[in-house]
């Protein structure tokens, strides 16, 4: 869905009128006209009320265009319900609410996280834990929480 349908479904879903959502988001009911036409859309600062009004993602408001990975652990973020949050209940797109909640990471280093997914991450291949470990560590590389 696009952000249009996205702000239309979430409005009508909660019951609803265009004043109110106008109201909630501190906005003309015009500027929530031209969200659910497609003509604008939300600043950054609505999005962020709007994705507490709604208990939603700002990328699920924007329609999900964007494939998100938890950057501790590398999990695709589908849903907002694995999305991890911060103290005040906003969403960290970042990650995902095993490896960060409450303003707290799980793992506090990557050894940590290495020795969790050695014990509990399937081995098909039945390689040894020192390759499986060297795998891991070369795809957490990668994420922005591990970069050195």
């Amino acid at each position: 869905m696009e952000c249009k349908e996205v702000l239309k479904s979430l409005r009508e879903k909660h019951g609803m009128t265009q004043e109110q959502l106008a109201d909630r988001a501190c906005v003309s009911r015009q500027a929530v006209s031209r969200w659910e036409t497609g003509e604008t859309q939300p600043n950054t600062d609505t999005l962020k009320l709007l994705s507490k009004e709604f208990d939603v993602s700002i990328n699920t408001l924007l329609g999900s265009p964007r494939q998100m990975v938890c950057q501790c652990c590398g999990m695709p973020l589908f849903e907002d319900s694995s999305i991890s949050r911060e103290p005040d209940g906003s969403f960290n797109e970042e990650y995902c609410k095993w490896c960060y909640a409450d303003g707290t990471f799980a793992y506090q280093s990557k050894e940590a996280l290495l020795d969790f997914l050695l014990g509990h991450m399937p081995n098909p291949d039945n390689l040894s834990d020192e390759e499986r470990r060297s795998q891991f560590d070369s795809q957490l590389s990668r994420l922005k929480h591990w970069r050195q």
